[in-house]
């Protein structure tokens, strides 16, 4: 049987196959359904300094092939995660990785220094998609600069991993990782969701009370993947892919473009157990082309 462990900077995963933040709760939401061991890593619902309300609802609106969220941050704050929900997980086996956002740089390095005696975290993964609400409010993912900053920021201060997480609303998606990784990202994620907006015709108004949010789903892996192939031409670090997987198939799709594991979100929705099927799906092709590494495949497209 192939082996599929894979390794994001210094983090070993057993298995390629994680769940995006945001998707799965703070990790003991799916416990009815498995363990979350079963899985790569699972990346925990987003974190900010304080605790945030989030956005008026409608929050969620289906489109289709996919679906667009404005949930807004909604979170319990960094003392609740830290006096809830990270003990919650100290009986629960698996690598689970905090997902931090915040509104400044300081911000992302109080919660990252808050991080570092943890229990139960393997790894940060750094939202870059938020607002920087020092720059009149422009998200920290569109500027190379500020991306490198805030990642350079958040490594001199963790002793874990960091992993950035790169918003695909730019103009080039390569400047942008390059930047993390300039910034010293042991790797980096992408894509987070496309802004879009729906609009009900008979009511003319907004599908979401935010009038805008983040689409995601199967509409969005052809443009995923494409920015993966270009951030593994372009960067040394490994890369987490993810958008619209709902298949191995998929996931394969990532890995020849240069994902070295792959994240799920809007499928699980959907199918609470469809990252278990994926990893037998990668087995399984593994098998089938007489593999006997994932690695053989990572970056393996053919001209």
């Amino acid at each position: 049987m192939a082996d599929i462990n894979v390794k994001i900077g210094p983090l070993v995963l057993k298995n390629p196959v994680t769940v995006a933040s945001g998707t799965y709760g703070y990790g003991t939401e799916f416990l009815d359904f498995y363990p979350p061991c079963e899985l790569g890593a699972v990346f925990l619902k987003g974190i900010t300094l304080k605790p945030r309300a989030g956005n008026k609802p409608p929050r969620i609106a289906e489109t289709p092939a996919g679906m667009l969220n404005a949930i807004g941050l909604q979170n319990v704050g960094l003392e609740d995660f830290l006096k809830i929900k990270l003990p919650a997980l100290n009986n629960v086996p698996g690598v689970f990785i905090a997902n931090i956002s915040g509104d400044c740089v300081e911000e992302f390095v109080q919660i990252a220094q808050a991080l570092n005696d943890a229990p139960n975290l393997a790894a940060l993964e750094v939202n870059v998609s938020c607002p920087n609400l020092q720059q009149g409010g422009m998200a920290f993912g569109v500027s190379a600069q500020a991306t490198e900053e805030i990642t350079q920021a958040v490594r001199n201060v963790s002793r874990l991993p960091v992993i950035v997480k790169l918003s695909p609303n730019v103009t080039n998606i390569c400047e942008i990782a390059r930047a993390a990784e300039a910034g010293g990202a042991d790797a980096v994620s992408l894509v987070n969701t496309f802004l879009g907006m729906a609009i009900d015709v008979e009511k003319r108004r907004p599908m979401l009370g935010n009038f805008t949010g983040g689409l995601s789903g199967p509409a969005i892996r052809p443009i995923a993947v494409r920015m993966v192939w270009q951030t593994s031409k372009a960067v040394k670090i490994p890369i987490l892919g993810m958008g619209g997987i709902r298949t191995a198939r998929d996931a394969i799709e990532f890995f020849l473009a240069g994902a070295t594991a792959i994240s799920m979100g809007t499928a699980v929705f959907q199918d609470p157990s469809a990252p278990l099927k994926i990893i037998k799906g990668i087995k399984k092709y593994l098998a089938a082309h007489k593999h006997h590494s994932i690695y053989e495949i990572i970056g393996a497209l053919e001209a």
